[in-house]
């Protein structure tokens, strides 16, 4: 019983933590004098891989590999901040965001 109950929630916390949970780090980028700059790749494999498979094929959420030719960069800035169908309001920063937007609107 103990077992079962554990390997439930141990399930629960990796789909819950998968889906948004984990920020990415910045990274300097030398090319722009020192500024910290967003690595969206990064952002996009620790915070949407669980749920949109990790080439972006789709899992629990829907295929992403070609979402640039669905949507443009503000529908997906939208959707990342205020979710849509069954995904939630993702917990990124508003450059995060832009970032992975941008970075999602040039898959074709």
């Amino acid at each position: 019983m103990k077992n079962t109950f554990l390997a439930i929630l141990l399930g629960a916390v990796l789909v819950l933590g998968a889906c948004g949970g984990e920020k990415a780090d910045k990274k300097e980028d030398v090319t722009t004098g020192g500024e910290a700059t967003v690595d969206a790749e990064k952002v996009v494999q620790s915070s949407c891989i669980g749920c949109h498979g990790g080439k972006l094929e789709g899992s629990m959420g829907p295929a992403l590999a070609d979402i640039g030719a669905r949507l443009s960069e503000s529908e997906i800035h939208d959707i990342i901040v205020n979710g849509k169908g069954k995904m939630q309001a993702q917990k990124l920063k508003d450059d995060e965001a832009t970032a992975v937007a941008k970075w999602l609107s040039e898959k074709k």
